[in-house]
């Protein structure tokens, strides 16, 4: 071991150049696999925020490529109808959330910002795990007697109120005034798309009765004589301006909580069954299942991880074969100091010995030094990127693992060649 740590500090540049390649290697497999945590992390927290037990139901708008035969008339649109028919039949059901939706301005003194005002019911809490930081959520007591009461997200705490309590203050939302009277806890901000479905900054949200919502609150979708919504009664409803009215009862989602998990995709079945019957065949719905999201996310992240790992893990290959070239050399270099060692006594266990802990030495430092690289790397992504990156145990020990592999891999051979070196021979080379 001395022998060899002597001949790697006698050539320091060549010693630092071949141990670049397992630098870059193990810091790359650490960045990359980084990335790939934090992506699937980031991912399942945002499905989560929809609840893992639930079945969304959203509203969708329907075309006229998607119109078949006379039955299209007869859709109602998602409505409060639809979630009651759907507690009525299907027994696997805890919950059914509906939910109404609008962004509007809103005003409290001089502040004014658009937030997302949802209508709901008592059940929403249950149904997604939020929490309520301080004061209280609607109730059935709201709901009923239409209050213009609001519990508002943290975002809009800090917006609208600074420091000051909101509890008790009015805050107005459109033309109405809203008492707050609950504050939420903070949710995951970041804006983002899943399944389809906008995982928005649930933390500017506001949340009212939904009896509220409908009755005292108006929406405007835009016009254009090319798309058209179905509604209750028969009628169809055409746009013909540059926005017309929705109607008051028809809901943004639904929210299914199934009691279990393994019920969910029996659940699924009837659920789809049920709308399928009430809409008449008219696909002005979509339903979004969060668990197979999870599962399609988790699956999609391990492909990920794995194409990411043996991209990296070529950069490994490299530093090896890097590695194996430099000991081929100084093997070659050094054949007459082998020859001497053999004639005075050391055995091919010493050679063997020597040149293996150069290559292993050469690729343990490479990955110590590497790992420290990696989260440099990983800082400066999350950084400059904006990228969430999450460097976990196992990726460190997957790329350090991996790199003292190499060291003994690529440097066997080397090593065995010149152990097996005719010290005769080895002491007449020029």
């Amino acid at each position: 071991m001395r022998i060899g740590l002597g001949g790697l500090v006698t050539h320091k540049l060549r010693s630092v150049l071949t141990g670049l390649g397992i630098i870059f290697g193990v810091a790359a497999v650490i960045a990359m696999l980084s990335i790939g945590e934090g992506a699937r992390q980031e991912a399942l927290e945002q499905i989560k925020l929809m609840g893992v037990n639930n079945i969304i139901i959203r509203s969708k708008d329907v075309t006229t490529q998607s119109i078949k035969g006379a039955k299209a008339s007869f859709s109602t649109g998602l409505i409060k109808l639809d979630g009651d028919a759907i507690k009525e039949i299907c027994p696997l059901v805890d919950y059914v959330v509906p939910q109404w939706e609008k962004t509007a301005p809103a005003q409290f003194r001089s502040e004014r910002h658009d937030v997302k005002v949802v209508g709901t019911t008592p059940e929403f809490l249950n149904a997604f795990g939020y929490k309520v930081a301080d004061g209280f959520f609607i109730n059935t007591s709201h709901v009923r007697n239409e209050d213009n009461v609001c519990a508002i997200g943290s975002d809009v705490k800090s917006t609208f109120f600074h420091f000051e309590n909101p509890l008790g203050k009015q805050i107005k939302i459109d033309n109405q005034w809203f008492t707050v009277i609950g504050i939420m806890q903070s949710q995951l901000a970041p804006e983002k798309k899943v399944g389809g479905l906008q995982v928005r900054n649930l933390n500017m949200d506001v949340y009212i009765p939904i009896s509220t919502a409908q009755m005292k609150m108006d929406r405007m979708k835009p016009g254009g004589s090319s798309s058209f919504q179905f509604f209750g009664g028969g009628a169809v409803f055409f746009s013909s301006g540059d926005e017309t009215p929705v109607p008051k009862n028809l809901l943004d989602q639904i929210t299914v909580k199934v009691a279990s998990e393994d019920k969910i995709e029996e659940a699924t079945d009837i659920i789809q069954r049920v709308m399928e019957r009430r809409h008449f065949g008219i696909q002005d719905y979509e339903i979004v299942v969060p668990e197979a999201l999870m599962e399609q996310s988790q699956q999609t992240q391990r492909i990920f991880n794995v194409v990411m790992g043996a991209i990296a893990g070529i950069s490994l290959l490299v530093g090896g074969i890097g590695i194996m070239n430099i000991m081929l050399a100084s093997v070659l270099e050094r054949t007459k100091e082998i020859g001497v060692r053999r004639a005075v006594g050391a055995t091919r266990t010493d050679v063997l010995g020597q040149f293996l802990f150069e290559a292993i030495f050469l690729s343990v430092v490479g990955g110590v030094l590497g790992i420290v690289l990696g989260f440099s790397l990983t800082g400066a992504i999350t950084l400059y990127a904006g990228w969430r990156t999450v460097v976990s145990i196992p990726s460190i020990l997957l790329a350090f693992t991996v790199s003292a592999l190499v060291g003994i891999g690529f440097g066997f051979y080397p090593a065995r060649k010149a152990a097996t070196q005719n010290p005769i021979e080895s002491l007449r080379y020029e």
